[in-house]
């Protein structure tokens, strides 16, 4: 199978797991997507595609902004606000890493990120199955 062949055929898994997932699993594709975005920009950027680098780190960003956007401050409290703090300094540096070239920057957002995402992995069924009553409830009262 040519690799074009791979690739259409991984995009379309993608957008299968996002048509079929429920808000948890898009944040965690969210959150992954960021990550292997940003090992592909260290790649571009050892190997000098600028443009391929920039590509990579404007999605990252993008990615990030969502993430950072899609929090409720009012619900979650001092968290919610450490969280939007977090996201918007990794978009900080992101924007440093590309203006600076420097590999270190993007392994300082992977550190912020990972753990982020490790402890959103373990989020058990139970505490998503009551956040999603909740999130019922609140339709419903609307």
């Amino acid at each position: 199978m040519s690799l074009k062949g791979i690739n259409a055929y991984k995009k379309g898994n993608v957008k299968q797991d996002i048509a079929n997932a429920d808000p948890h699993r898009l944040t965690l594709l969210l959150m992954q997507g960021a990550l292997d975005r940003i090992a592909f920009a260290k790649g571009a950027m050892e190997r000098k595609e600028h443009a391929v680098k920039s590509e990579y780190l404007s999605r990252v960003s993008a990615i990030l902004i969502n993430l950072r956007d899609t929090l409720d401050l009012k619900v979650g409290g001092e968290v919610a606000e450490n969280m939007y703090a977090l996201y918007d300094y990794m978009i900080d540096r992101l924007t440093d890493a590309l203006v600076k070239n420097d590999l270190q920057i993007l392994d300082e957002v992977t550190s912020l990120l990972t753990p982020i995402r490790d402890a959103w992995v373990q989020i058990p069924q139970s505490a998503k199955d009551e956040a999603y009553a909740a999130m019922e409830q609140q339709r419903q009262a609307v």
